[in-house]
């Protein structure tokens, strides 16, 4: 029995996975990738810290197309990634009529977020309002189908 306890140990040691991130991923419609990226960063000071482009190919001679960008918001790193007009998630997207993606931020100013976000494109999916532990919410959703939440932090008189 006790051979068994230690052989069990080990087995159980060796299958151990160790992860070192998790990244959202965002999918948008093919070649928006470039012009989701710079909506990120425009509207939400998101920083670019890598990028991947497509294979170079005779029939895009002008600049190449992003095929997906890691982007860095807030402390956490998100990637915004390309499908192609064959993909099962497009035609899924398209006969449901929205994305299933959803972010949340938290700011200090969300009329602020919400106005900037719409200024640049998005969409009000909700009002500015006040939520039961003193804070606000609102919500939008941005050109390529993805909703964000903000949201301010709760007040501390409540």
């Amino acid at each position: 029995m006790a051979q068994e306890d230690v052989s069990n140990g080990a087995a159980a040691e060796k299958s151990r996975v160790t992860f070192t991130a998790c990244k959202t991923q965002l999918t948008v419609e093919a070649h928006k990738v470039s012009d989701a990226v710079s909506f990120y960063k425009s509207v939400f000071g998101a920083v670019e810290s890598g990028h991947s482009l497509y294979p170079k190919r005779k029939a895009d001679q002008e600049l190449p197309h992003l095929l997906s960008a890691e982007l860095l918001l807030a402390g956490s790193t998100f990637l915004v990634c390309d499908v192609s007009s064959h993909s099962t998630l497009v035609v899924s997207a398209k006969t449901e009529g929205n994305n299933m993606t959803t972010l949340h931020l938290v700011t200090d100013d969300v009329e602020a977020a919400v106005a900037k976000a719409v200024d640049a494109g998005a969409v009000k999916a909700e009002e500015v309002s006040e939520v039961d532990s003193g804070g606000k919410k609102g919500k939008v959703t941005d050109p390529f189908g993805v909703t964000w939440i903000f949201s301010s932090p709760a007040s501390k008189e409540v």
